[in-house]
């Protein structure tokens, strides 16, 4: 092969350069939070097309997995593109729907180096208790006589 069979034309590199955006969108989509969170993480590195992917997932009718997704690859943006991905987040606490503003605000903490609440189950609950044997011999408090 000649160095001129290698090369690329332009057209061919930003034909190429679409299809990923489109496989990273539909990705981004997805039900499983690990694969939308690994296609937010590559669109942060994808600069403009990236931050106007991710914005839209974050901001429109999507479910709570690509809204929590988006919401990290927005946070995880690099570069001059960082300050861009922080002002969307700081846009999206304010926003009219519920799963947009607990995304935004979970991930601007992060930012802050804060560690967010745990929601879920109360302080506790989680303790694992033992376990009695049967037939075991129980201590017994002394009786008074």
């Amino acid at each position: 092969m000649t160095d001129e069979e290698k090369e690329l034309t332009d057209s061919e590199k930003h034909e190429a350069a679409l299809e990923r955006l489109r496989e990273l969108r539909e990705k981004l989509f997805s039900k499983d939070i690990s694969t939308a969170r690994l296609a937010g993480f590559s669109l942060s590195w994808m600069q403009e097309d990236g931050l106007a992917i991710l914005k839209e997932a974050l901001f429109g009718n999507y479910p709570r997995t690509t809204k929590k997704a988006a919401a990290y690859g927005l946070r995880s943006m690099h570069g001059r593109m960082k300050k861009l991905g922080a002002e969307a987040l700081e846009q999206g606490r304010s926003h009219s729907d519920r799963m947009t503003r607990e995304a935004c605000v979970k991930a601007l903490a992060i930012m802050n180096g804060q560690l967010p609440k745990k929601t879920g189950s109360k302080p506790g609950k989680d303790k694992i208790r033992g376990i009695a044997k049967r037939g075991a011999a129980r201590p017994r408090p002394a009786r008074r006589r």
